[in-house]
């Protein structure tokens, strides 16, 4: 596959020029209903409806030129069928294969990359022989009780993704099933999430694709010893996720081995055993097959050219018209969705560490933005914390709402002639109408410049299908933006250097080097923090 620089694509000069008189969403009809009813996309259970973004037929005209252009459809495609695109030519790199889709293309024959897709579904069977064992009672403890919770110890990808849809998918949960997680190698993290818990009843699920991450194996010491210290057994209550033939794969230690495999980085591995594991413990064997179902289907849907019927396509697009064109430097994911408290974070991971890049694919600054800051809270609560500034501050910030039209748990009354759902809704809504038409008053401190782009995503219910659903929809979003901006999308090397000064610290903590090789600089940082 050829990148090309995103500079030298002759849509991007007729988008800058669309740029200097963006559609008007305040002036009047900028926002009517007929506008309402054409920008409208159905995808795989979802509407998007994006009339609140500043663009015009002939912005989205001119988007689809970009993405034909980039050449965005045949990138992901080729990323599909297991084409090396994690890479920087001409430099060391990790120079793999990049294939999250595979672990979910098990619905089809034949699948898009077949052995991966063997490997995926080996894990899988293993994954429901596992489950079986629990619900049938093969498998307890040694005083022949069941496990009643899992706690996943991983960081980074390892934690925020499984994290994400856990939390989102907890009103689906088993009867007596739930998840923990730890990630922080803060001490506290761990004293907390095992306080009031049965450690007889209890599995811990260490997922680290090297065997070798200083945070998990702190804190999988740290669960060891406590087992311990309860007279437990660790290899009977510790499993693991991790690469094939890494020191983690050991019977001996772990009740358990899922394999994961290099070619899914860490955060694009929620459908992976990486996820998978704790949410089949949790969710059961049917709703990690739903998950999967329907990021499958998104997968699919993504390889559509058309930018009105394909709406990872879409959003990104959309994007980069805000970031490149528009030059807003941030973008706000708001789920109307307390279950949906945690993917904001995701996102910040699988976005930011995606493309927070400054060079090309093939090694050359960059001349142009890539990837936003990405962030977002849950409403309605935000509307009483942060919406102040995005209504009325000096920073535009293009808004993503999230929302369902019905509730998981059923759970409503009606107050004032409408229920709590309703009512989530019709603010989510409200929010989108304000942002973009805004308001004039004669007070300066009451008035809403209005055009503050913003879309609203909507589906009838979270639920597993749905949650893969959105899932996919936002990996392929964040893949095609990198693909447009000729930046590799599948490496984190920005992480890096952190980790190799932690590592020299704690070697001058630990008294591993000795005082006449330290760096002063490293030394002095340490003493004047008071440490060591």
């Amino acid at each position: 596959m050829q990148f090309q620089d995103f500079s030298v694509h002759a849509a991007v000069g007729k988008l800058a020029a669309l740029a200097r008189t963006p559609h008007d969403l305040t002036a009047p009809g900028g926002l009517s209903t007929q506008r309402l009813g054409e920008m409208k996309a159905s995808f795989c259970g979802f509407d998007l409806l994006y009339a609140t973004q500043r663009v015009t037929p002939a912005v989205l005209d001119a988007l689809q030129e970009l993405a034909n252009e980039a050449g965005l459809i045949a990138a992901y495609r080729a990323m599909r069928q297991g084409e090396v695109l994690n890479r920087i030519e001409g430099y060391a790199c990790e120079n793999r294969q990049v294939l999250h889709t595979a672990s979910r293309d098990v619905f089809v024959d034949p699948p898009l990359a077949p052995e991966a897709s063997a490997k995926a579904k080996r894990e899988i069977e293993k994954l429901r022989t596992f489950l079986d064992e629990l619900a049938d009672g093969t498998l307890v403890n040694t005083e022949g009780k069941s496990f009643t919770t899992m706690v996943q110890v991983g960081i980074g990808g390892s934690d925020l993704g499984p994290r994400a849809l856990y939390m989102a998918l907890k009103a689906y949960a088993l009867p007596g099933r739930s998840a923990r997680f730890i990630a922080n190698v803060d001490p506290d993290d761990v004293a907390e999430v095992l306080s009031g818990l049965d450690l007889s009843r209890t599995l811990f699920n260490v997922v680290s694709k090297s065997g070798s991450t200083l945070e998990t194996l702190t804190n999988e010491q740290l669960v060891r010893a406590r087992l311990a210290q309860e007279g437990l057994d660790p290899a009977r209550h510790v499993m693991a996720v991790t690469g094939e033939g890494s020191p983690m794969d050991d019977p001996a230690k772990y009740l358990r081995s899922f394999y994961m495999e290099d070619y899914i980085g860490g955060r694009y591995s929620a459908t992976s055993m990486v996820g998978l594991v704790s949410l089949g413990f949790a969710l059961g064997f049917a709703a990690v097959m739903e998950i999967l179902q329907g990021a499958h289907e998104v997968d699919r849907g993504a390889m559509e050219p058309d930018i009105r019927a394909n709406l990872p396509l879409l959003l990104a697009m959309l994007g980069i018209w805000n970031h490149n064109f528009l030059k807003h430097a941030t973008v706000a994911v708001l789920p109307y969705s307390q279950a949906l408290s945690r993917f904001p974070a995701h996102l910040q991971q699988c976005d930011m560490e995606s493309n927070g890049k400054s060079v090309t694919r093939q090694g050359k600054a960059v001349s142009w933005q890539t990837g936003p800051v990405v962030w977002g809270e849950p409403g309605t609560n935000g509307q009483h914390a942060f919406y102040q500034l995005i209504h009325q501050g000096t920073e535009v910030v293009p808004a993503e709402f999230i929302g369902f039209r019905q509730s998981q748990y059923g759970l409503d009354l009606n107050v004032e002639g409408t229920g709590s759902q309703q009512k989530l809704i019709a603010n989510m809504l409200a929010q989108s109408l304000a942002l973009a038409l805004g308001r004039h008053s004669d007070n300066p401190a009451r008035c809403f410049p209005g055009n503050r782009p913003n879309s609203v995503l909507l589906a009838d219910r979270l639920t597993p299908y749905a949650m893969g659903a959105l899932l996919a929809i936002y990996e392929h979003r964040i893949a095609f933006q990198g693909f447009c901006w000729n930046i590799n999308s599948f490496d984190q090397e920005g992480v890096q250097l952190g980790k190799i000064l932690a590592t020299r610290l704690l070697d001058l903590i630990s008294g591993r080097t000795a005082s006449t090789e330290a760096n002063p600089l490293e030394e002095s940082m340490l003493k004047q923090a008071g440490i060591g």
